[in-house]
C-alpha cells in the first residue's frame, strides 16, 4: 500500500533589515494570514479561530494554523490539520549581508483519496506557491519604511 505523497516547498527573499523587524513583520502578516471562516468550516480544519496569547508564540491560533514553535527572531513554526491535509508551515529568518532572509517552509501530506484531489487543485494547480509567494513578499513590503 503506497503512503500519502509529501508535498515540500521552500519561498524565499532577502530583506534588508534587521532580523527583530523582519520577525515583527512576519507575526503581523501571521495574523491576517489565517483562512476565511468559511472555508475552514468547509475543509474541516482543526483551529478554526483566533486563540491564544499575542504576540504570537506556542499555543495561539489563527484559522487553519496552530503555532507549535515561536523563537524570536529566528523560527515560527505552525501546524494544521484538516479533513484532506496535515500541513507544516515554517518562517526561518537567517541574518544576510546586512539584512534576513526570509524562508517559508512547507510540509504537507494529503492522505487517502481526496487527499490526493484536494492536492490537485491546491498544490499540483501552483496555487500554494502563488500564495506562499505573495505571504513573503507582503512581509517585505510591511518592513518599508517610507
Amino acid at each position: 500500500m503506497v503512503g500519502p505523497r509529501r508535498y515540500r516547498d521552500v519561498r524565499s527573499t532577502l530583506i534588508d533589515a534587521s532580523p527583530d523587524t523582519v520577525w515583527q513583520a512576519v507575526l503581523d502578516q501571521v495574523e491576517v494570514l489565517g483562512l476565511p471562516a468559511f472555508y475552514v468550516r468547509l475543509i474541516g480544519c482543526r483551529d478554526q479561530r483566533h486563540l491564544g496569547p499575542r504576540p504570537l508564540t506556542a499555543g495561539s491560533v489563527v484559522p487553519g494554523f496552530h503555532v507549535t514553535d515561536a523563537d524570536p527572531p529566528a523560527r515560527l513554526v505552525l501546524d494544521g490539520v484538516h479533513r484532506f491535509s496535515v500541513y507544516t508551515l515554517t518562517f526561518a529568518l537567517l541574518p544576510d549581508d546586512g539584512g534576513t532572509r526570509l524562508e517559508a517552509h512547507t510540509d504537507a501530506t494529503f492522505p487517502g483519496v481526496l487527499g490526493a484531489v484536494y492536492r490537485l487543485l491546491v498544490i499540483d494547480s501552483g496555487f500554494h506557491k502563488l500564495a506562499t509567494r505573495s505571504i513573503v513578499t507582503r512581509v517585505r513590503r510591511r518592513t518599508v519604511v517610507g
